[in-house]
This record gives C-alpha cells, sequence and structure tokens, in this order.
C-alpha cells in the first residue's frame, strides 16, 4: 500500500497494490492481486475481491461490491505510445450499493446507478439505472434488483417486503 489516504479498518491483502494518490475508504476490503491506480477514488464498507483493477478515473461510492476479476477501462482509445492522464480518461462512477458480478468488464465513461447488479460476465458498455438487473455482452437491462440483492418481480416488488416504483429511467423504493 503506497497511498497515505487509506481509511481506518480498511483491509488489504497480500499481493494487493494500491498506488499513492488512489484514495480508498474506511472498513474497505481489498482481496489477494487487486489493483487501485492512483487518482482512482473508493468509499467506504466497499468490498475489492480477488485481481479487481480499479483505474485512473473511476469512483466507486460507498458499499459497492466488486466481485473477482472486475475490470474497468479508462481509455476507449488506447495506444502504447500515448500516455494520457487526468481529463484526458474518461471517468466511471458505479454508485452506492451497487454490485458487479466476477469477471464483469466496464467500459469507461459510464455511470452504474445506485444499487445496481450486474450479473458475472457482463460487459456494461452503457449507463445502468438505479437498481437496473444487467446481463450479457454487451449488457443488457433484462429486470431489476431489490436493495437487498433480490430480483425484483414484474409487480417489482420483494420477497423481503420492499416495494418500487419507476423514477425517470430506473427504479427508487416506495415509502413505507
Amino acid at each position: 500500500c503506497e497511498s497515505n489516504n487509506v481509511g481506518p479498518g480498511t483491509r488489504v491483502w497480500a499481493f494487493a497494490h494500491i498506488l499513492p494518490g488512489a484514495r480508498v475508504g474506511r472498513d474497505c476490503n481489498v482481496c489477494d492481486g487487486a489493483f487501485v491506480e492512483n487518482g482512482a477514488t473508493v468509499g467506504d464498507r466497499v468490498t475489492i475481491k480477488n485481481q479487481v483493477m480499479i483505474f485512473e478515473g473511476v469512483h466507486v461510492d460507498d458499499d459497492v461490491f466488486l466481485g473477482p476479476g472486475v475490470i474497468f477501462t479508462n481509455d476507449l482509445r488506447p495506444r502504447a505510445y500515448l500516455k494520457r492522464h487526468g481529463a484526458e480518461l474518461l471517468t466511471t462512477t458505479v454508485k452506492c450499493g451497487a454490485t458487479l458480478g466476477a469477471g464483469v468488464v466496464v467500459v469507461c465513461g459510464v455511470t452504474i446507478g445506485p444499487y445496481a447488479f450486474i450479473g458475472a460476465g457482463a460487459v456494461v458498455t452503457r449507463d445502468v439505472p438505479p437498481h437496473g438487473f444487467v446481463v450479457g455482452n454487451p449488457g443488457q437491462l433484462v429486470g431489476w434488483a431489490c436493495t437487498c440483492g433480490e430480483r425484483l418481480s414484474s409487480d417489482l416488488r420483494c420477497t423481503c417486503g420492499r416495494a418500487f416504483e419507476r423514477q425517470g429511467t430506473g427504479l427508487c423504493q416506495q415509502a413505507a
């Protein structure tokens, strides 16, 4: 861990690498072989499983789960002889509570909404709405996910008792 900006209670496992200039919040779990590049930010209580790659320009909010082997990109037109940094890179944001399954690839410049659920192996090429359930390559919105992580039924209700309604392109939880 080369960063001076890692929050209290965060555990960094063997062979993980956090570069100087990266920010990792409190109470996170950074597992074996994970990489967090300078200019990346990770919120509080984030789980970063083995072999996750978080590059400059990626912003991960609080309470996000990044499954094994998740990869974020940050340059749509990379060339070995061009070294782009900062504003030359496209930013990617993962909003609070989202889950990205094992082997997900996120193409830069997208926003993954709060509590979205991206299925294992999906390739995210465009924005994902709040509570969106996305699978496939390229990733397709095939349904909705509850705050608890369960897939919602067609009436936007969950077995946990929560109910949702459409708001904009995504969902919001109905008042109790």
